[in-house]
């Protein structure tokens, strides 16, 4: 599986104008968490516990139909004062769905989070695509992000989805987690590893703001 771990300006090149790489640098130590694909019954109890004992605060970008299903802990990261993002009802690919189709999924995940911050999945969105989010949703954010853990990937390890964070994360960066079934065991072991890291660096996790 070929991926690139931080996106670089020229990768940047090939998507839509407009999409958020990084978070706003309002202090020289904070840098955004972020984590796709909840909520999970057990991974993201694991991520809000985690982030809880370290005092520092993420970013979770959320399916509808997870939502729906998994009511409480959604109710858990909004009164932990943590910010919640679209991803879609249902975890579209935007390069193999039609626009129509697509932006319906965006308008029904809406319905169930509401927030101005939106991740397409897989991280793929077409310039049609996303200039009809824009046009529907004016100020709302589509967040992509300078750090990919790899958390996913079954060939890696917690150590390789750390190490990740280590090289490539610089004040303002935005890192992706997945607190989903797959992740689990790498998540288990890369985000403590994380949390520990970024307080050894005087580096603080921040919720991302609403629009930015």
């Amino acid at each position: 599986m070929f991926y690139l771990h931080h996106t670089p300006w020229w990768l940047r090149l090939l998507f839509p104008k407009g999409l958020q790489w990084q978070g706003p640098v309002l202090q020289d130590n904070e840098v955004y968490l972020t984590f796709d694909d909840g909520p999970h019954p057990e991974a993201t109890p694991f991520v809000l516990d985690q982030l809880k004992a370290a005092g520092m605060q993420g970013t979770f970008f959320c399916i509808g139909k997870n939502v729906q299903q998994h009511p409480a802990i959604y109710q858990r990261i909004l009164a932990e004062g943590h910010a919640v993002g679209n991803h879609t009802m249902h975890h579209l690919n935007g390069r193999k769905t039609t626009t129509s189709n697509y932006v319906a999924d965006v308008d029904a995940a809406a319905s169930v989070i509401h927030s101005q911050l939106f991740r397409p999945p897989y991280g793929q969105i077409t310039k049609a695509k996303a200039t009809q989010i824009r046009s529907r949703y004016p100020d709302m954010s589509v967040v992509m992000w300078t750090v990919l853990t790899g958390d996913f990937d079954t060939a890696k390890n917690g150590q390789h989805c750390f190490a990740a964070v280590q090289k490539h994360t610089r004040p303002g960066s935005i890192i992706v987690f997945h607190d989903s079934a797959k992740a689990m065991p790498r998540l288990q072991e890369a985000l403590p590893l994380t949390l520990s890291w970024l307080q050894e660096k005087g580096l603080r996790s921040k919720a991302l703001p609403s629009v930015f």
